[in-house]
């Protein structure tokens, strides 16, 4: 990786840091790139509990670099279809794909800026802590884009589908208290706060069941498609999967004891 993208694994806690301060993180084509290399790297680790994604510097991430974008404009439209499609297949896609995999938890770090694919990353992780100076906006429609990073997948499911609807179609900006207001951010802290309270957070997960949190995790992802009996078939299935685990054993003999699980992941 060029270093557009910072990966670091320290006693299970794996961190993602996009890693353009200068630029306020925005995604360049390298970036994609180093994105899409780093994401791979993660994918199937056994020794990694939690994974943060957060920006280097003041800023989550401003959406795409147009000074990257600009540079394609040279081309045709038929070359630009071409070269923007696979740019997407090739990087984004992949990106999107295996963070949604991970059987870990994904918790989003985010001040500043967050826009563009900045905001479809942070919606497909499954925990985000805010900074209560971010800023969030879709930003696509202001410059004629429709989308990418799973942004009309996951704000529908977010946030209900009239109000994605707006936000893609407005492109407005929205601080962080209207994010929690609409479930796009869990809690929102003061800046100089934010690095302790994902510390506080991360520290609780990666004390926690991991192979529950994993069967949560497929539970959460499979229930848009079940029906009902389906649904309740996989439950089913990941609670008995579950209660055969060293921790499930741990959790009831702690609750009895009256002291806190020690959980080993096993």
């Amino acid at each position: 990786m060029a270093g557009t993208v910072l990966l670091e694994v320290v006693e299970a806690v794996a961190t993602l840091t996009l890693n353009r301060p200068e630029a306020l993180n925005a995604l360049s084509v390298e970036m994609m790139e180093d994105l899409a290399e780093a994401v791979r790297q993660l994918a199937g680790r056994k020794d990694v509990a939690v994974v943060v994604i957060r920006g280097a510097g003041e800023h989550f991430m401003a959406g795409g670099d147009l000074k990257d974008f600009a540079r394609q404009l040279h081309l045709s439209p038929e070359t630009r279809l071409a070269t923007f499609k696979a740019m997407i297949v090739q990087h984004i896609n992949p990106t999107v794909e295996i963070l949604q995999g991970l059987q870990q938890p994904v918790v989003a770090c985010v001040r500043g800026a967050c826009a563009g694919f900045g905001l479809s990353l942070m919606a497909g992780c499954d925990l985000v802590v805010a900074a209560d100076n971010a800023k969030f906006t879709t930003a696509y429609s202001a410059i004629a884009l429709s989308g990418d990073g799973g942004a009309s997948y996951f704000l529908p499911r977010v946030v209900g589908a009239r109000k994605a609807a707006e936000l893609l179609l407005l492109a407005e900006r929205f601080d962080a208290i209207e994010a929690q207001r609409l479930g796009l951010v869990n809690r929102v802290v003061p800046v100089a706060g934010l690095d302790e309270a994902v510390e506080a957070l991360v520290t609780r997960l990666k004390n926690g069941p991991r192979h529950a949190y994993g069967e949560i995790k497929r539970l959460l992802a499979a229930s848009h498609d079940n029906q009902i009996e389906s649904q309740l078939q996989c439950e089913a299935e990941a609670f008995a999967r579950c209660a055969a685990t060293a921790d499930f054993a741990e959790g009831v003999t702690a609750f009895l004891d009256k002291r806190a699980p020690g959980f080993q992941g096993r």
